[in-house]
């Protein structure tokens, strides 16, 4: 059986992983300035950050429509046994739903929701790919990746809250006393949804050790054979903190490098890092 596999632009794979396993994407939508641009396409991380740090608004995102998917799944649907579309999160986007309404017109498309973003979502990807190889059944690999997806482990701390307050995510008066405080969060993805669940106090290479650690340190149900270090721009030396720290306690067979897309850079901005990793 010949399968094809598709994801929303979120996943944040890199251009190497997209290129190496014909991954299709379906590029989102970036408003800056009342503007439309296509991630990581016409428009990427960075010139989000110049723009806000210039003074501009935060940029927004835009889901995939019904008729863009359709045109994206008539594209494929004849040329192979099998489309697998996997979606940005139902839990932050339309895009799942506008996808499947789309794949109605195709009885040979099926769509996964991640429950997931960035390379939590990408993970996703990278079994689909997997499974493409080795199943021939095209429920079979939806009801596998099911029940992956519900087992991916995402989460990012985050050096500001400069974005999350202008996005209308977090108070003014939370970001000032986080500040103060030197706090910095730990968002994990649960159940389709985004939320804190820890605080660091500290510089940020400190706190991203500490956070590495508490993630990965003796546990037991971890599948250890890879895991996703992903991140805004942050300096060399949090990134050297993060390495060694994944070293000491992630003992992974391959960890991946990944810089974050427009997505998350929207709505987290520069200095979020996250590692992200599947439960047995």
């Amino acid at each position: 059986m010949n399968f094809k596999i598709t994801a929303d632009s979120t996943c944040d794979l890199s251009p190497a992983q997209l290129a190496e396993l014909d991954i299709t994407l379906a590029r989102l939508t970036i408003i800056k300035d009342g503007e439309p641009f296509l991630d990581g396409d016409t428009i990427v991380p960075a010139d989000i950050f110049a723009h806000v740090a210039a003074g501009g608004d935060l940029c927004s995102t835009t889901a995939y429509n019904v008729g863009e998917y359709e045109a994206l799944f008539a594209k494929y649907a004849n040329d192979y046994d099998g489309i697998i579309h996997i979606s940005l999160g139902s839990g932050f986007s339309s895009s799942y739903q506008n996808a499947c309404l789309a794949a109605e017109e195709h009885p040979n498309v099926r769509v996964i929701d991640s429950m997931n973003l960035s390379t939590g979502q990408g993970h996703v990807v990278l079994e689909a790919c997997r499974l493409a190889k080795t199943c021939e059944d095209l429920d079979e690999i939806a009801d596998k990746l099911n029940d992956y997806a519900s087992r991916v482990e995402a989460s990012f701390v985050l050096d500001q809250l400069k974005y999350m307050v202008k996005g209308g995510r977090c108070s003014s008066v939370a970001a000032l006393g986080a500040n103060l405080l030197g706090l910095k969060p730990c968002i994990e993805v649960k159940n389709g949804k985004m939320g804190v669940v820890k605080k660091y106090r500290g510089t940020y290479s400190k706190c991203l050790a500490s956070y590495v650690k508490d993630r990965l340190a003796d546990r037991e149900d971890i599948i250890r054979n890879e895991l996703f270090l992903t991140y805004t721009p942050v300096n060399e030396d949090c990134l050297a903190a993060v390495r060694a720290a994944i070293d000491e306690h992630g003992h992974f067979e391959k960890v991946y490098e990944t810089t974050a897309g427009c997505t998350v850079s929207c709505h987290c901005g520069p200095g979020t890092l996250g590692v992200l990793f599947v439960r047995k």
